[in-house]
């Protein structure tokens, strides 16, 4: 992946759903006109899920994903089972794959309720359309006239397609891009990081320190993607250091709308950018672009109510070399330990490594979740917030531990008042 594609986090996630031998992995090949997934006549050929990022238009980019048959068997077959039920976190959209000459089976209605669960946009594609021509018995008759339009009794639409042939393929990326913008205009507005705080003609002062865990020469994906925000919105961006704030603050003939900083400068930047411009961080900027600042914010209180003995997971949604100060794995558990003066039991998870069962843990304080898509993250804090687990995130956190989340949040004056009550 270039430095200028799509990050996935940012990419519009489609599953191919089914049980096995239904085709999905031909469907998968047919409509991303690539050999991405090993087709064979063998039920369960695919072992684990799949993944290709790419642009599939008239959608744009997407990453799609093949999934393990839903009625796998046997031990190694329940494995594959949860994994796609992990896919189901991250599934924008979902293709439910039915084999047409045997039509809907009990796995796949198991499907279409946790689509229907879960809230995820969804569409089924009656595969073998060219053998379910050459039928002509009363049962497949039947089931072509329930495979009509839309799927009577559950309202989901349906493509009849052969992978083999591609009959109907082009029509299943058409309804594909149009079930899910209508899914989309539905959810309201875009989610913005930064823009929508500002004016056009802005300037805003960026502390990038030097991070150790981005690759030579590079910004991490936060850092980026506010700076083309901020340029979005017609407003200029001051990326600096550290030790060059006060210097910069002084070169302005205005004093700045904000101040956005790395979580790890806070302690220092605080001193020296007045009260009266508004501060905050990547990190906070990413949890309200992600969804869940409020429960972040409230979260971060239960820092103070850690007793000895009590767990924290540390969790982090991608997987990255750990270098020797280590934010995840070395500085947040340093200033948990300072902040609380605590005997406190720190674990930690990366990628897809996230528990299912959160109740062993006190507090989860999650990272930014660049690297996630939305419903991942918000299945992910979902999860937290169902089973009574308090949570939040790096940023958020490092700011209460600093002493400084209250002003990190201004630019919000409601979750100001929710803080302060919640406090």
């Amino acid at each position: 992946m270039s430095l200028n594609d799509t990050p996935s986090g940012e990419r519009i996630h489609i599953g191919f759903f089914g049980r096995r031998n239904a085709g999905k992995s031909s469907v998968v090949n047919a409509v991303t006109g690539q050999d991405l997934a090993v087709v064979s006549q063998v039920e369960g050929t695919t072992t684990d899920p799949v993944k290709k990022a790419m642009e599939l238009l008239p959608l744009g980019p997407v990453v799609i994903i093949d999934t393990p048959g839903f009625d796998d068997e046997g031990m190694l077959g329940e494995l594959r089972v949860k994994k796609t039920r992990q896919i189901l976190a991250q599934t924008d959209l979902a293709v439910l794959v039915v084999d047409g000459t045997r039509g809907l089976c009990d796995c796949d209605r198991e499907l279409l309720g946790l689509f229907e669960e879960r809230k995820i946009p969804c569409i089924i594609a009656n595969n073998k359309s060219d053998l379910l021509q050459e039928k002509t018995d009363g049962n497949v008759q039947a089931e072509k006239q329930l495979f009509s339009g839309d799927l009577q009794g559950t309202g989901k639409t349906l493509i009849s397609v052969s992978a083999k042939t591609g009959n109907g393929i082009y029509a299943l990326k058409e309804k594909i891009a149009d079930i899910y913008r209508e899914w989309k205009a539905g959810q309201g507005a875009e989610p913005r990081l930064v823009s929508d705080l500002l004016q056009k003609g802005d300037q805003v002062i960026l502390v990038i320190p030097i991070d150790k865990a981005a690759p030579k020469g590079r910004l991490i994906l936060p850092q980026q993607q506010v700076i083309r925000d901020i340029l979005d919105s017609r407003c200029s961006a001051l990326c600096v250091q550290e030790d060059n704030v006060v210097n910069t603050l002084d070169s302005l003939r205005n004093p700045p709308a904000m101040v956005i900083t790395d979580s790890q400068a806070f302690a220092s930047v605080m001193k020296d950018v007045p009260e009266s411009i508004p501060l905050t961080s990547f990190s906070i900027l990413m949890a309200r672009y992600k969804g869940f600042l409020e429960k972040a914010v409230l979260g971060a209180a239960h820092i103070d109510r850690l007793k000895d003995g009590d767990r924290v997971l540390i969790a982090e949604g991608c997987t990255h070399h750990r270098q020797c100060d280590d934010i995840g794995t070395v500085k947040i558990p340093r200033w948990l330990k300072t902040r609380t003066g605590k005997e406190i039991s720190i674990e930690t998870s990366s990628g897809t490594g996230f528990p299912e069962d959160l109740t062993p843990y006190a507090l989860v304080i999650h990272c930014g979740g660049c690297m996630l898509n939305g419903r991942e993250m918000q299945s992910r804090i979902g999860r937290a917030v169902s089973q009574g687990v308090p949570v939040t995130n790096y940023g958020t956190a490092i700011a209460y531990m600093n002493g400084i989340l209250r002003r990190s949040i201004t630019m919000f004056p409601d979750l100001v008042r929710k803080m302060d009550a919640g406090l």
